[in-house]
């Protein structure tokens, strides 16, 4: 058992994919699973297209390369927007990506072209929470330079909501988005069917049945994963959200007092610590940190535990009302979005996938 590691039932995701898939279909939506939470976690991107997910989406290069020489050959897109520098590995190793700007997208042409290949894109469009994105005024004349293109096929347009600036999804900014792709077609003669109206936040209105006629594309990657919608701060009523656990073990188990002595600074991140003063108290300090992973996004589950705070490697808990617990042992944690995405990426947790 390596410790301290990332467990994830992948029984429990499947249960996922395959209800947001159903909901989905029902509506005439398509499903690109987004594995990023997870970096591209191959076991995690097959769990995704068993469920029923058309294709996979990733924010690295890197994680579409592992994904691919894993053997997986399910068409595979890029999500953040790309590098200069990484458009050639992007060309090899996936079909398609998210795109913002037309200087890109001929770039990919000339790429393209040069390789006698063809490469996907979908225009991203900017109504409102102000991260990528082409503002709507801009579609005619990008709509314009995309009508030259041949090697870049323009699947169609999307956006990016709540991820930036917080920005829900609502019937009102996702009809903005399908007069968008609708000037932009005028434009470019071109068909550009899909029309992705964002992520996990966009579910509650297909729930609600207000996700607007013409939507038919999301890009989900929390609700699979975890069965939360943060930006909505939600939990998913008909997912599962016991998808994960962060285990770590006691290395120092003792009583302490509840208030540091000596004068205060601030701690290794900048921040000004305050404390209760409670007495003693019977604490535990784990094997895990902020180099691990977000400790404010864990959730103790054996009951009794309580998260005073950390430091770079250590995380350490108020223990009293648990006095079986013995160093040694192994405290189990839940994740939230943010933990999740630092303790897969970090190299100093085992991602175990059950």
């Amino acid at each position: 058992m390596a410790l301290p590691e990332l467990m994830v039932h992948g029984d429990r995701i499947l249960h996922n994919v395959r209800e947001v898939v159903r909901r989905c279909g029902a509506a005439g939506v398509n499903l690109w699973g987004v594995t990023k939470g997870l970096c591209g976690n191959p076991r995690v991107g097959r769990l995704f297209l068993e469920g029923g997910c058309a294709a996979l989406a990733d924010s690295r290069v890197r994680n579409l390369r592992g994904l691919r020489e894993a053997g997986i050959h399910a068409p595979l897109y890029l999500i953040r927007i790309p590098m200069e520098q990484e458009l050639e590995e992007l060309v090899e190793v996936a079909d398609g990506a998210l795109v913002s700007m037309g200087e890109t997208l001929e770039a990919l042409e000339e790429l393209c072209r040069s390789r006698g290949r063809t490469f996907r894109a979908v225009v991203m469009v900017d109504v409102g929470d102000l991260r990528e994105g082409v503002l709507p005024e801009e579609l005619e004349s990008l709509g314009r330079r995309c009508a030259a293109l041949r090697h870049v096929v323009v699947e169609g347009l999307g956006t990016n909501l709540g991820c930036f600036g917080g920005i829900l999804a609502t019937p009102e900014n996702l009809t903005e988005l399908l007069q968008g792709a609708e000037r932009f077609r005028e434009a470019s003669g071109l068909e550009a069917p899909l029309v992705s109206g964002g992520a996990t936040l966009s579910l509650k209105l297909l729930e609600e049945g207000t996700l607007p006629r013409g939507i038919n594309h999301l890009r989900v990657g929390e609700a699979l994963l975890l069965g939360t919608d943060s930006t909505g701060m939600r939990t998913i009523p008909y997912l599962n959200q016991e998808t994960m656990e962060i285990r770590a073990q006691v290395v120092e188990l003792r009583r302490k007092p509840s208030v540091p002595r000596g004068i205060v600074g601030v701690d290794a991140f900048g921040a000004v610590p305050s404390f209760e003063d409670r007495g003693n108290r019977r604490r535990a300090i784990l094997a895990l940190g902020k180099q691990d992973v977000r400790l404010e996004g864990l959730t103790p589950l054996e009951p009794g535990v309580e998260i005073l705070g950390g430091s770079s490697d250590h995380l350490v808990c108020d223990v009293e009302e648990v006095p079986a617990l013995q160093l040694g042992d192994v405290l189990t944690f839940r994740p939230n979005y943010g933990a999740m995405l630092a303790a897969a990426t970090s190299p100093y947790l085992d991602l175990r996938v059950l």
